[in-house]
């Protein structure tokens, strides 16, 4: 057992999830690590096995909105330039200024929603802790 009292995978099982993220179907992953689609479907009803499986895909996504995260400012620049090229069809330039008014709107409205939320929790602290 793990520290946080989470059950170890056996090694068929840690190949299996390692298929099942690098596959399209089970079928695929059953065969990619040479077991059968029964075993995966009887590992995935198990709850360590889910467990691990939610744990990595989430890690998974995480770094994948890490890279996107990080080439924003590329975006942003590109969208900006199309938006000022006048040589550009006008439909490109109004679709650019569009996506920028876009997103600066969302990014207001969860910098809000984010400032609200940070205000709750500290009056719930505040309740809490008296």
């Amino acid at each position: 057992m793990r520290a946080s009292g989470e059950k170890e995978l056996s090694q068929k099982q840690q190949k299996a999830m390692v298929a099942l993220l690098d596959s399209d179907t089970i079928a695929e992953a059953a065969k990619n690590c040479a077991t059968s689609e029964s075993a995966i479907y009887r590992y995935l009803q198990g709850d360590a096995f889910k467990s691990h499986l939610r744990r990595a895909r989430s890690e998974i996504v995480g770094h994948a909105i890490g890279q996107l995260q990080r080439d924003c400012e590329i975006a942003a620049r590109t969208l900006r330039a199309v938006c000022e090229d006048g040589e550009a069809p006008a439909s490109a330039r109004v679709s650019a200024a569009k996506a920028i008014l876009e997103a600066s709107i969302k990014g207001v409205e969860l910098q809000d929603i984010a400032a609200r939320l940070d205000a709750l929790e500290a009056k719930g602290g505040a309740t809490n802790g008296a």
